[in-house]
C-alpha cells in the first residue's frame, strides 16, 4: 500500500527528524502562534455560549445539556438554532467548575493545548495521506513520507485562518470536533493492522470504533459525522484501491473484464461500507429525534443569498462563498469575526466581475479532480483525492447544499478543510522541488509562508484579545457590514462614551435600515440624553419591522412613559410581555408607571412578578418596600424587606431600605447593625451615612448623630435635607450645652 515520499529533500533542508522530535517541532510552533491569546477576555459569541449560559452552572441539571442547544436554549424552542453540542457544553462547564467561575485563562489554555495536540497528531494523518498505510509484522504503522507529513503538519500549525477556533473560546467546538474527528480516521485505519499481501484483513472492532468516535465528533461539533465520508473514500481508493480511470477505460471499451474488477468482488469492502452507512444513518436518526423536525430559524441578514429567489441568483453566490472560503485558505490576510448584514454584496447579474472569482475556482477544482481521478500515476491519484476529499468533505454541511446555515462565510468552518490545502499545497511544493533547480528559492519560499502566517497568527490574537481590538479590526476588512459597526457602537456604549457609539448606531442602521437591534440601542442612548422623539420614532420603527421584539416595546414604553403618554406606555409593556412571558425588566418598568399613576396595588403586584421571575431583582424589592413605606405599611415593608435580604443577603441598597423601616419602627438597634452593614459594603454612599444620623438623632445619640451628618455632607454638599437636619441638631446641642450651663 505504500509509495514513495514526495521529493522534498531541498525543501526542508534538514535532515529527517525522529517522529517524536517532528512532534515536538510542530507542537512548539503551534504554541507559539497561539500563546499569545491566553489571557484574552470573552468576546463576541463568548457571552452568550458561556458567560450568560446557564448550563455552566452547577445548580443546572447535568440532563439539562443534552435538551439544550449550544447557547443554553431548549432545542424544542422556536429560537434555537439547532446546533448541538453538549459535550463541547461539558468541557465549558467542567472549565467553569475547575477555575471556580468565569475566568477566561483557564478556557483559553485549554483551547491552544487542543489545537497543538490537533496539530500533532496531523503528523499521523498527513503521513498516511502521503505515504500510504502500511505495517510491519509486529503491527506498528510506517511513517513513508516523514518530510511530507511536518512539512504538511507545520503548514497547518500556523495556518491564520485558524485564530477565530483557538482565541475565540466558543471555537472549541471545532477544536474537539476536528480532534474526534482525526481520531476516528485513525481509528478507521487502526483496522488494517493485520492486512497482508494475500488480502485485506481487517479488525470490525476498530471499524465500529470509527464509528462511534465520528458519534463523538459530532457531539462536539455538527461537521464531525462528515469523516464517515471520508474513511469512505479512503477505505475505497486506499484500502480497495479504486482505479476510476480503469473503470472509465473498461466501460468506454465495453470490456467483459469490467465484472472481474476486485473491488467490486471485495466483500470485506462492501460490508465495511454497509457499517459506515448504516452507523451515520443511526447517528443521524438519533439527532433528528433529539432536535425535532424543525430546522433552525435565520433571517435574510445572516445568509441573503439563501432567501434569493431565483435559483440563479442563490446558486451564483453560494459558489462566490466557496471562491471566498478558498482565497481565505490561499491569502488569510483579510480576516474577520463576522461576515454577514452587507459584507458580502450579491451577485444578481453575470456582469459582475466577481464571477471571475467563480470561474477561477472551479478551473482549479476541476483540473485537480481529472488529475485526482484519471492520473496514471497512482501515488499522485492517491494524494489529490485524499486532499480533495479532505478540502471538501467537512465542508459541506456550511455548503448550504443540504439546508441553510446560519452565516455567509465563517473563518471556523474550514478549519478541517484546511488540512485538504495543507496536503495540496504540500504536494504542489513537492511537486516543484522536482522539476526545478532553484531548490533554495523553494526552501526560502516555505520558510518565508511559515514564518509569515506565524506573524499573521501572533497579530490576528492580539486582535482577539477583547471585544474593542476585534470590532475595531474588522472596520478595514468588511466597512459595509452593519453588524460591524454595531458592536463597535455597543462597546463604545458600554464604555459611556454615547457620542461615538450613536454615530455607529446611525452608520449601522445606514447600512441596514431594517437593522432593529441597533435601531433599539440607538433609541436607548438617544432616551437617556432627553432626546424623546427621535428615541419614540427608532423604537416605533423596529416594531413595526419586528413586531415580536419584546425588548422593543419594553423601551417605547419608558419613553411614552417619559413623554407622560401613559395609557400607551401601559399597552407597550403588555405587548413586551405577550411576546416575552419571563420578562422581568418589563414587570419592573410597568410597575414603575403605575406607581407614577398612583396604582399601589397594581404596582406592588407588578413588582412582585418580577421579583418572582428573578429572585435578585434589587431594584423591584427596593420599590416595593419603599411603596409600602411611604403608604404607612411598614410591618408590610418589614416583612418584604426580610425575605429579600433572605434571597439576596449581602445587598447594601436591601440593607439601606430595611433599615430606614425598622428605624420609623423603632427598632432601632436592628435598624443600626443594618445601616453600618450598609455603610461597610459601599461606604461613599452619602444618603447611607444621613439617614443613619437621623437614626441617632431620632434615638437621642446625639453625637454619633453629629459625626455621621458630617461625614455625609463630606461626601455630598449639597444632599437634600442633610444640612437641613445638621442645623437642627446643632441648635439642639446648643440649646442643650446652654440648660446645663
Amino acid at each position: 500500500m505504500a509509495e514513495v515520499d514526495v521529493n522534498l529533500d531541498h525543501v526542508i533542508p534538514t535532515t529527517i527528524l525522529p517522529t517524536y522530535s517532528a512532534k515536538l517541532l510542530v507542537a512548539f510552533v503551534s504554541f507559539v502562534c497561539f500563546a499569545h491569546s491566553y489571557d484574552g477576555d470573552f468576546v463576541f459569541d463568548d457571552s452568550e455560549a458561556i458567560v450568560n449560559n446557564k448550563d455552566l452552572r452547577a445548580e443546572t441539571p447535568l440532563g439539562d445539556l443534552w435538551q439544550h442547544d449550544f447557547w443554553g436554549s431548549k432545542l424544542s424552542s422556536n429560537t434555537s438554532h439547532k446546533s448541538y453540542r453538549p459535550l463541547t457544553v461539558l468541557t465549558f462547564r467542567i472549565n467553569y467548575y475547575l477555575s471556580g467561575g468565569f475566568y477566561p485563562v483557564s478556557f483559553h489554555i485549554v483551547n491552544i493545548l487542543l489545537h497543538c495536540s490537533i496539530s500533532v497528531l496531523m503528523i499521523d494523518v498527513f503521513s498516511i495521506l502521503f505515504g500510504g498505510l502500511q505495517y510491519t509484522s509486529k503491527g506498528k504503522r510506517l511513517n513513508l513520507a516523514p518530510k511530507s507529513s511536518l512539512l504538511a503538519a507545520l503548514f497547518f500549525a500556523v495556518h491564520p485562518v485558524h485564530t477565530e477556533c483557538v482565541a475565540g473560546i466558543v471555537g472549541r467546538a471545532d477544536l474537539l470536533g476536528a480532534l474526534f474527528f482525526l481520531l476516528s480516521f485513525l481509528g478507521y485505519c487502526q483496522a488494517f493492522r493485520e492486512s497482508n499481501k494475500e488480502g485485506t484483513q481487517f479488525s470490525t472492532f476498530w471499524v465500529l470504533l470509527s464509528i462511534l468516535l465520528s458519534a463523538v465528533a459530532m457531539l462536539c461539533k455538527e461537521q464531525g459525522i462528515t469523516v464517515l465520508g471520508f474513511n469512505a473514500v479512503f477505505d475505497a481508493l486506499v484500502i480497495g484501491k479504486l482505479n476510476i480511470l480503469e473503470i472509465i477505460q473498461k466501460v468506454r471499451h465495453k470490456d467483459k473484464s469490467l465484472e472481474n474488477i476486485g473491488w467490486l468482488k471485495n466483500g470485506g469492502l462492501l460490508f465495511r461500507m454497509t457499517l459506515l452507512f448504516s452507523g451515520g444513518a443511526t447517528i443521524l436518526y438519533m439527532r433528528w429525534r433529539i432536535m425535532g423536525t424543525g430546522p433552525p430559524a435565520f433571517t435574510e441578514v445572516d445568509n441573503p443569498a439563501s432567501f434569493a429567489d431565483s435559483i440563479f441568483v442563490r446558486a451564483i453566490n453560494y459558489n462566490y462563498y466557496y471562491s471566498l472560503n478558498a482565497w481565505l485558505l490561499l491569502c488569510p490576510w483579510w480576516l474577520c469575526f463576522d461576515w454577514s448584514m452587507g459584507c458580502i454584496p450579491l451577485i444578481k447579474s453575470v456582469s459582475d466581475w466577481r464571477i471571475i472569482a467563480l470561474a477561477a475556482l472551479w478551473f482549479c477544482l476541476i483540473g485537480l479532480i481529472c488529475q485526482a481521478l484519471c492520473s496514471e500515476d497512482s501515488h499522485k491519484r492517491r494524494i489529490l483525492t485524499l486532499g480533495l476529499g479532505f478540502l471538501i468533505i467537512p465542508f459541506l454541511p456550511a455548503s448550504n447544499l443540504f439546508f441553510r446555515v446560519g452565516f455567509v462565510v465563517a473563518e471556523r468552518v474550514i478549519y478541517l478543510p484546511s488540512i485538504g490545502y495543507c496536503v495540496l499545497l504540500t504536494y504542489g511544493f513537492g511537486i516543484l522541488s522536482k522539476h526545478t533547480k532553484k531548490k533554495k528559492l523553494i526552501a526560502a519560499t516555505v520558510v518565508g509562508i511559515l514564518l509569515i502566517n506565524m506573524a499573521r497568527c501572533i497579530t490576528r490574537c492580539s486582535q482577539w484579545r477583547n471585544e474593542d481590538l476585534l470590532f475595531r479590526s474588522a472596520l478595514t476588512v468588511c466597512p459595509l457590514n452593519a453588524k460591524v459597526h454595531y458592536n463597535v457602537g455597543k462597546n463604545l456604549a458600554d464604555q459611556g462614551d454615547q457620542t461615538a457609539a450613536i454615530r455607529y448606531y446611525r452608520e449601522a442602521v445606514r447600512l441596514n435600515p431594517k437593522y432593529v437591534h441597533a435601531m433599539n440601542n440607538l433609541g436607548n442612548i438617544l432616551k437617556e440624553r432627553n432626546e424623546l422623539q427621535e428615541a419614540e420614532e427608532l423604537l416605533s420603527l423596529a416594531v413595526q419591522i419586528q413586531p415580536d421584539f419584546a425588548a422593543a416595546w419594553m423601551n417605547l414604553g419608558i419613553v411614552q412613559n417619559s413623554l407622560r403618554r401613559f395609557g400607551e406606555a401601559e399597552r407597550s409593556y403588555w405587548t413586551a410581555i405577550k411576546y416575552r412571558r419571563k420578562y422581568p425588566d418589563c414587570y419592573y418598568n410597568l410597575g414603575r408607571l403605575y406607581a407614577d399613576l398612583n396604582r399601589p396595588l397594581d404596582a406592588l403586584n407588578a413588582w412582585r412578578n418580577a421579583t418572582f421571575l428573578k429572585p435578585e431583582h434589587t431594584l423591584a424589592w427596593n420599590n416595593m418596600i419603599i411603596l409600602l413605606d411611604n403608604t404607612g405599611n411598614l410591618a408590610q415593608a418589614e416583612a418584604v424587606g426580610r425575605e429579600a435580604l433572605e434571597l439576596i443577603p449581602h445587598d447594601h441598597s436591601i440593607m439601606f431600605s430595611l433599615a430606614n423601616v425598622l428605624g420609623k419602627s423603632q427598632k432601632y438597634k436592628e435598624s443600626e447593625a443594618l445601616f453600618l452593614k450598609a455603610i461597610k459594603a459601599n461606604p461613599s454612599a452619602a444618603s447611607y451615612h444621613g439617614n443613619l444620623a437621623v437614626l441617632y438623632h431620632r434615638w437621642g445619640n446625639f453625637n454619633l448623630a453629629k459625626k455621621y451628618y458630617e461625614v455625609s455632607l463630606k461626601l455630598d454638599p449639597l444632599a437634600p435635607g442633610t444640612k437641613e437636619n445638621y442645623n437642627l441638631l446643632k441648635r439642639k446641642l446648643e440649646q442643650l450645652q446652654t440648660n446645663s450651663v
